[in-house]
């Protein structure tokens, strides 16, 4: 277990020195649903903004549910985290918040793949470093794919941005801090984020 988690770190590490950020280039215009009257311009990971194909989702989800925990809730969270998990507990100590998102749809699953691809696009478009695990590669449907999105600024990482869809649910977790690189995969399976393959995490380019 320790050699796969090394291997994982070694190639998340790997992906993020590949090339520069492109969060570093000229933006152009903002996307068309772009919301900047609800990010605050102090964080690069705004916490309270989600995509608005997401919403859009959330609305004909059999169950859902949508939170946000700040550093004080954090704090609180890491001091339950066994002695076993001594690691977790200090990167999650790290974190400045975490806002996950969840929703489950019935048998039919994800009702609208259009949908799931402009959330993607939302967060390509904001020029994030993207990085993909899937375990579903045939076909053109995402259904098993986890997305990692993240967030440069300059040399340092500030966050990262979580998106897991499965046939019938979908998670979106946003994550600010001051982390390493390989922070994320020991997160995994703390506040809703998913236990993705992070051996086979890989760098995408839209």
């Amino acid at each position: 277990m320790k050699l796969k988690i090394a291997s994982g770190m070694a190639l998340l590490t790997a992906a993020l020195a590949v090339a520069p950020s492109r969060a570093q280039e000229p933006q152009g215009p903002p996307p068309a649903d772009y919301a900047p009257q609800a990010i605050a311009a102090a964080s690069p990971v705004p916490l309270e903004w989600a995509p608005p194909a997401l919403m859009q989702l959330s609305t004909i989800a059999v169950m859902k549910s949508s939170f946000t925990l700040d550093r004080n809730m954090l704090d609180a969270a890491a001091a339950l985290v066994p002695d076993s998990e001594a690691q977790d507990r200090v990167i999650i100590r790290k974190l400045d918040g975490v806002s996950i998102h969840t929703m489950r749809f019935n048998e039919a699953g994800v009702p609208d793949e259009n949908a799931v691809a402009s959330i993607r696009e939302a967060y390509h478009l904001r020029g994030w470093k993207h990085l993909v695990s899937s375990t579903d590669r045939g076909g053109p449907v995402h259904s098993g794919t986890t997305d990692v999105w993240v967030v440069m600024d300059g040399v340092s990482v500030r966050g990262a941005v979580i998106l897991a869809e499965t046939p019938r649910s979908l998670t979106l977790v946003t994550i600010a801090g001051n982390l390493n690189p390989v922070d994320i995969l020991h997160l995994r399976g703390h506040f809703g984020i998913p236990r993705f393959d992070g051996d086979g995490l890989r760098e995408q380019h839209n």
